[in-house]
C-alpha cells in the first residue's frame, strides 16, 4: 500500500493565491520537486519546481535583474499550477503507481482521500527509492 511503503506523508502546500516568491523560497529551502496546491483542505493543483522555472525570469539575482524580472515573482500560484491531477488513492499498490506513471507521463502522483484531502504524495524518484531499498534488503538477507 502506497501510505505504508512509499509515499511522502509530510506535505508542504501552497494556496492558490500565494507568490512565487514563497514558492521559489520553498524549493530553494526543501529537497523536494512538487507542491501541493490546497483550498479548503482539497488539493486543487500541483506546481513543480520546473513550472516555477519556466515561470521566473532567468535574470532573477544577477546583475542583469530589472525591476520586471523582480515582478515575476509577484505572479501568483494559480497562474502556474497544473490544473489537470492524476491523483491515486491511499490503497493503491508499487504496480498501480508505476502504471500511471507511465500512463499519464508525470512525475509525481498526490495521494488522496475520497473527499481530494491531500494524504501524501508520491514520485518517482520515490519509486525508485524504494526498489532499491529492498533490492539491497534482499541481498543482505541472501547474504551467509
Amino acid at each position: 500500500m502506497l501510505k505504508e511503503e512509499l509515499m511522502t506523508d509530510r506535505l508542504v502546500t501552497v494556496h492558490m493565491d500565494d507568490p512565487l516568491s514563497h514558492v521559489k523560497h520553498l524549493f530553494d529551502t526543501h529537497r523536494f520537486h512538487h507542491l501541493l496546491v490546497v483550498e479548503k483542505n482539497r488539493l486543487v493543483g500541483v506546481v513543480s519546481d520546473r513550472d516555477l522555472f519556466k515561470s521566473l525570469s532567468p535574470n532573477i539575482g544577477t546583475p542583469a535583474e530589472t525591476v520586471k524580472d523582480t515582478a515575476s515573482l509577484q505572479k501568483r500560484v494559480h497562474q502556474i499550477m497544473s490544473r489537470d491531477l492524476v491523483t491515486i488513492a491511499p490503497d493503491k499498490g508499487l504496480l498501480a503507481a508505476v502504471k500511471m506513471f507511465n500512463r499519464y507521463r508525470v512525475s509525481c502522483l498526490p495521494v488522496i482521500d475520497e473527499h481530494m484531502k491531500p494524504l501524501g504524495i508520491l514520485s518517482w524518484r520515490d519509486v525508485f527509492n524504494y526498489v532499491e531499498m529492498n533490492q539491497a534488503q534482499k541481498q543482505f538477507a541472501t547474504k551467509p
